[in-house]
């Protein structure tokens, strides 16, 4: 009888307690161009998946996340890279404190914040962390920021007028906090001001490691997966005016672990991962507008990915690293443009 791993199966081989920081190959550099949208952007300086990267100053930094060799995940990073886009180089800046996979890159009011997220430990590699630091881009180096009132990982997030609103993500169900199995769906609403954390009206649908992008002042959080139910069309947007969520049009194919921008008003989703039946990585990439609440299918990925990053600059949507396997294995460096 066949059986089908579960991403709790699949992942549990990281919790056994993976280096803190590893060195990786760097990625092969010959990579075919695309066309209908797609091209080629700077490849990484090495394989990485489990990223939320971001733009501030006007380059897309990229930090922590879990490191590859030969593809295979060895563990966490504490690297901290730079895209430079007159040179197409990433630069390599300050580490992290502490290597962790899953943390939040965010620009906020001119600040760099990194937020939350797993580390490993003796015991395993999924210890959920409420910890946060800021950039200082004249000393390089972190500093430490306001905390988190509670422990965060996998949640989608987004910048509304100045503030940090943090959605959904997973947390413990329980004392313990060791490995994944040890964490549970929430809904939880998070904001952050640069000084200070508040709770707000909970996200209806408790998810993890969904998309979200600012529309018009609202944050819309589509699709990602649930801890017991797989992944998930599930499309709520979250107006602060009135600290109340919605439901708008479904997202069409369920996808967890996936990756977007905003371009024009439009929310343009990219790949994820499925388990069942074998499993495997979407190459679907959707286009979302608030006008009408309507989903239109738009060119797939050349390299369908999961647990990969996206940015937007300007009209180009950057998709940065990833995996082109489900779970830990073929761990990408690609990053690839899509301009709608």
């Amino acid at each position: 009888m066949k059986l089908t791993p579960t991403r709790r199966q699949s992942l549990q081989w990281l919790g056994a307690g993976l280096a803190a920081a590893c060195a990786a190959r760097p990625a092969n550099s010959e990579q075919p161009q695309a066309t209908n949208g797609w091209r080629d952007g700077p490849s990484l300086p090495f394989p990485v998946q489990e990223i939320y990267p971001c733009l501030h100053a006007g380059r897309i930094h990229l930090a922590g996340g879990f490191i590859a060799e030969d593809g295979h995940i060895t563990g966490p990073t504490s690297a901290h890279h730079a895209l430079d886009f007159e040179t197409g180089e990433w630069t390599p800046l300050a580490d992290l404190p502490v290597a962790r996979h899953h943390p939040q890159l965010i620009s906020l009011n001119n600040a760099l914040y990194c937020i939350g997220g797993f580390e490993s430990g003796p015991k395993g590699g999924w210890q959920m962390q409420h910890t946060a630091w800021r950039y200082d881009a004249a000393g390089d180096v972190w500093l430490p920021a306001p905390s988190l009132p509670v422990v965060n990982g996998e949640s989608s997030g987004g910048i509304i007028r100045g503030k940090l609103y943090l959605a959904g993500g997973r947390q413990p169900s329980g004392t313990r906090n060791l490995d994944w199995n040890d964490h549970t769906d929430v809904g939880t609403l998070l904001c952050f001001n640069g000084a200070h954390w508040e709770e707000l009206a909970p996200m209806p649908t408790a998810r993890n490691s969904a998309i979200s992008g600012v529309i018009d002042g609202r944050l819309h959080v589509v699709a990602g997966r649930t801890v017991e139910g797989g992944n998930t069309t599930v499309h709520e947007v979250y107006d602060p005016g009135t600290d109340r969520w919605e439901t708008l049009a479904p997202m069409p194919r369920a996808q967890g672990g996936l990756a977007s921008g905003i371009v024009d008003g439009k929310l343009y989703t990219f790949g994820g991962e499925w388990f069942e039946n074998g499993g495997g990585v979407y190459e679907d990439a959707w286009v979302y507008n608030p006008r009408s609440d309507q989903w239109s299918a738009i060119k797939d990925m050349p390299k369908p990915r999961h647990g990969l990053g996206g940015v937007t600059v300007g009209n180009d949507i950057y998709l940065i690293g990833g995996a082109l396997e489900r779970g830990g294995s073929r761990t990408s460096a690609a990053v690839e443009i899509y301009t709608p």
